[in-house]
């Protein structure tokens, strides 16, 4: 329990009021209005998240980070199910899980394949030059010899 205080005299309980009322008043935030400059010597700076893409990106990127988890999951728990049954044979599992992959590839490739060329029809006006250029690309690394 805790003793009764001296009352406070008018003038030190005046001072305590308005110091408690200075302390709740106090703002807690400021909104600069003045007008921005157009332009100025600050560098940009990076910000955090992904960075600025067209739309096509954006839901290209999602749909990317949607399969890996998909793939991710799925890859993990056939995994774990092959290493706990203790049977895994790695050329079994390599044709099971490669092959699906290995036909989806291809018929992407023979779609894409059996797409007609656009027609292209090129009007010039004045003197035109025309080149052709042979292009040859070969080897793991991709060594491009361009000749005329």
């Amino acid at each position: 329990m805790t003793e009764p205080t001296a009352p406070m005299s008018e003038e030190v309980a005046e001072k305590e009021a308005a110091r408690l009322i200075h302390d709740a008043y106090q703002p807690t935030h400021y909104r600069d209005d003045s007008p921005l400059p157009e332009y100025g010597a600050t560098p940009p700076v990076p910000q955090p998240g992904r960075p600025p893409m067209s739309a096509k990106a954006v839901d290209d990127t999602a749909r990317m980070i949607g399969a890996s988890v998909v793939i991710a999951t799925t890859g993990g728990s056939t995994t774990a199910i092959l290493w706990a049954s203790g049977y895994a044979n790695p050329v079994v599992v390599a044709l099971v899980f490669g092959a699906p992959t290995a036909l989806a590839l291809a018929i992407g490739r023979i779609l894409r394949g059996a797409r007609p060329e656009p027609e292209v029809h090129q009007h010039f006006h004045g003197p035109v030059t025309h080149q052709t250029t042979h292009t040859k690309t070969n080897g793991v690394w991709a060594r491009t010899n361009n000749q005329k």
